[in-house]
């Protein structure tokens, strides 16, 4: 037998798998039983490090087990392939973006081939191509028809190093997610998706799917759902109502201060009443120059301008209360606006010491409690006038009565999520396909002229205006109303990266459909993903996006399912042997072109999934991955101990049923790592029998193919098997053959071992004994000697006490 060569081997079966296109998905739609498995990687410029296969080894392990249980399949690949790092890229190195794209694509593409990647390829998409995005600008004329896009003039987080404005889910720490730039505030006309109004439906459809808890708590967290009041504070001896939004309007007997937002529409409507509005003016500057994360989280040292001339009243105590302009309130929660209950809020409370406000406690706890005493969850209301001695349950609903019945204000819900900022001035997006007329203002572009195409351009750099290159490009820009046949002037923005991916795993029902997103049949047949995996870092971006867009076309009756994913997980991060993040500037990362050619891609495959429990971080480690190549060594060394049986060998049979059922189900439940040390244990038992039948050699390379497909394919044909291995059928175990029919069972002698005897399972005591008394080696301990007890366990041991 030749020596095992992995390069071979991987390089023959994926020519075969290429050629006779053996994982194109020739779908039955009269088979019911089908499953669909999504992912969809942005290639950047680096190419794939060990950590990127990890998650596609792992769809591809569950698409290879239920093609062989009979399933029909969809493992499609395509590329989110717009955005900023590419562009920025380009911009660096004096490269087109459209080129930048082609030439990762090409490269991470030879890399997910090499590894072995059962993908329908047929099925390729990219979002930078015109007959995709094609369908992303009708998604966007139909939210825009339907209300839920607009032009809004707002305060946007704007990264001075990308040119660009950010969506709040884009800023990480108070810097641009992309380059690491510190992200400041400036005023926008940008494109906004009311992604509000889906805000409820967004959190209340999470019960009818199958995703972590730990991402049903991301999306249920960013969304922000809270429950409580509107409540209007009246301006003394003005005609204008100041509005906060409370969840606990039971605590508004303790507000001694209101606190706004630096960009609150109130300052400018009453510049003129307030006598230090220079020093307003001033503190609003200061806080443009600081990101809501600097604002919010990191806001340690308190700020802030009293206004001179403009006060509130309470609108329960109705005393007289101050107003403060301060950076600690953003604009984008609620209204702008808070009141300020020291007592019981820290923030406030730190506010109110710095700056000398009243404090006063409006709920008493069992025990002694320093102030700020904020958990009060399980107070008493005091100094609260009607609100005194209730608990916090009554005294917001008696809070809120009040309230309402006095027309101060009403009951709301409200969200922590804002609108979705759109617009990018960018040239590497989809153009919005939007017109102005300054007769008849914005107006979608008639869908006949649909895709809207990227011009090409020379210049592709952000212009020193902000604005998007394409504003500079005539041809482009210059274009008539849709409406009137006059000059007009085009949308110049183009759609965030998002845009692409928040539709993509549609386009892969069908692909290359000129009328529509895809078939009506299609889209019924595949429609939900079965199961969607990303990384953790897309629970607040791509999950909450595509959710909202998939909804949203829902309610067009464009497809069938509220929701675009039954099952989502997110997998670990693979980290450097030095267990810090992978990284050409640690110089820690390892290249799985290098593995391939050291090791082979069934090698890499394995140890991706043995590393350790999918779902958490793992350690790389060289010394794992010589270990693993040996296991497939041993395996392919088994070969020679083959001989022709159709039978389980009996020694091991018990062993190949339970083998099967924890694979079957390690696999399953992307337990990967203990679904392969189930396989090395059995090889280990295989080997220590000397020689296996040709049905122990079957079962095992058929449980083993999803995670090394090439070395079990050429093990299949060398065995002679029929056909080829993707074309079997995964193996069955037996329920009565988990265990063992017969055992082995110790026989003690006061307490010593004097032998064994083979016993069934269920045998009885006076079974045993007769079993002990044939045995020639323990009956000698039992001559002349008369029996005082017996201790049986069944299945177990039998001791015999004599004397």
């Amino acid at each position: 037998m030749p020596e095992y060569n992995p390069n071979a081997i991987e390089k023959k079966w994926q020519k075969i798998w290429d050629e006779d296109k053996t994982f194109h998905s020739e779908i039955d739609h009269d088979k019911e039983k089908f499953y669909g498995l999504v992912e969809f990687p942005y290639p950047s410029g680096q190419g794939l490090h060990v950590g990127h296969p990890r998650p596609y080894t792992a769809l591809d392990v569950v698409s290879r087990k239920r093609r062989l249980e009979g399933y029909n399949v969809l493992y499609p690949m395509g590329w989110d392939a717009f955005g900023l790092p590419t562009e920025n890229y380009a911009i660096k190195n004096k490269i087109h973006p459209a080129k930048v794209t082609e030439n990762n694509i090409a490269n991470f593409k030879a890399q997910l081939k090499s590894i072995g990647f059962s993908f329908d390829w047929d099925r390729e998409i990219n979002t930078t191509n015109p007959d995709y995005y094609k369908w992303s600008q009708w998604i966007f004329i139909q939210l825009y028809k339907h209300g839920l896009a607009y032009k809004n003039e707002m305060s946007v987080n704007w990264c001075p190093s990308c040119q660009v404005g950010l969506a709040n889910e884009e800023v990480v720490d108070g810097k641009c997610e992309r380059c690491g730039t510190e992200v400041v505030h400036k005023m926008k006309n940008q494109w906004m998706l009311k992604i509000t109004e889906y805000a409820d439906r967004l959190i209340d459809d999470l019960d009818d799917v199958d995703y972590e808890d730990r991402i049903k708590a991301q999306q249920i967290n960013w969304i922000g759902r809270s429950k409580g009041a509107n409540v209007d504070f009246a301006l003394k001896d003005f005609d204008y109502k100041l509005t906060v939004y409370t969840t606990r309007p039971d605590t508004i007997f303790g507000v001694s201060y209101m606190v706004i937002s630096p960009e609150h529409p109130m300052l400018e409507e009453f510049k003129e009443n307030i006598l230090n509005f220079s020093d307003v003016l001033t503190y609003q500057e200061e806080a443009r120059k600081k990101s809501d994360f600097e604002r919010a989280e990191l806001n340690k040292d308190k700020t802030g301008v009293m206004l001179d001339g403009i006060t509130a009243t309470n609108p329960l105590s109705g005393k007289e209360i101050p107003i403060w302009v301060s950076d600690y309130v953003l604009m984008t929660y609620g209204t702008g606006a808070i009141m300020a209950v020291p007592a019981h809020d820290s923030r406030d409370y730190e506010f109110a010491k710095k700056f000398d406000m009243p404090i006063v406690q409006v709920y008493k706890t069992e025990g002694e409690a320093e102030l700020p005493l904020t958990d009060i969850n399980k107070g008493r209301a005091i100094n609260s006038d009607f609100l005194n001695g209730l608990d916090v349950a009554d005294a917001k609903q008696k809070a809120i009565e009040y309230i309402e019945e006095n027309k101060l204000g009403e009951a709301t819900t409200n969200f922590k999520l804002r609108d979705w900022v759109f617009s990018r001035q960018r040239y590497w997006g989809e153009p919005i396909p939007m017109i102005y007329c300054e007769e008849h203002g914005w107006n979608p572009v008639d869908e006949s002229e649909l895709p809207i195409n990227l011009p090409e351009v020379e210049t592709y750099e952000p212009t020193a205006t902000g604005e998007s290159p394409l504003s500079e490009i005539d041809d482009f820009v210059n274009t008539t109303c849709p409406v009137c046949g006059g000059p007009a002037k085009r949308e110049t923005d183009t759609m965030p990266q998002w845009a692409g991916s928040s539709w993509y795993y549609l386009r892969y029902m069908d692909p290359h459909n000129n009328e529509a997103i895809a078939s009506k049949e299609a889209l019924d047949y595949y429609s939900p993903v079965d199961w969607y995996n990303g990384g953790m870092e897309h629970t607040t971006l791509h999950l909450l996006y595509s959710r909202f867009w998939h909804k949203f076309l829902y309610d067009l009756g464009v497809v069938p399912t509220k929701e675009p994913y039954q099952k989502r997980t997110s997998h670990g991060m693979i980290l450097g042997e030095d267990h810090q993040k992978m990284s050409k500037s640690r110089g820690n990362v390892v290249n799985p072109d290098d593995i391939i050619r050291d090791y082979g891609a069934d090698t890499l495959r394995t140890y991706e999934m043995f590393i350790g429990d999918f779902g958490s971080t793992a350690i790389w480690s060289d010394e794992g991955v010589r270990g693993c190549r040996k296991y497939l060594e041993r395996v392919y060394n088994m070969l020679e101990m083959v001989e022709d049986g159709d039978d389980y060998s009996k020694d091991i049979e018990v062993a190949i049923h339970q083998t099967i059922k924890k694979v079957s189900e390690d696999y399953e439940n992307l337990k990967f790592n203990t679904a392969i040390a189930s396989l090395m244990s059995l090889s280990n038992d295989m080997r220590s029998l000397g020689k296996i039948s040709k049905a122990d050699f079957k079962t095992y390379i058929i449980l083993l193919n999803p995670v090394a497909p090439h070395l079990t394919e050429e093990l299949w044909e060398l065995a002679g098997f029929e056909g080829k291995l993707n074309e079997a059928n995964w193996p069955s175990y037996d329920e009565k053959k988990l265990v063992l029919d017969e055992f082995e069972m110790p026989v003690q002698i006061n307490g010593k071992m004097r032998g064994k005897v083979l016993m069934a399972m269920d045998a009885t005591e006076d079974d045993a004994i007769a079993a002990a008394k044939a045995d020639s080696n323990i009956s000698n301990h039992l001559e002349n000697k008369e029996i005082r007890k017996v201790i049986y366990v069944p299945g177990k041991i039998l001791n015999i006490v004599v004397a």
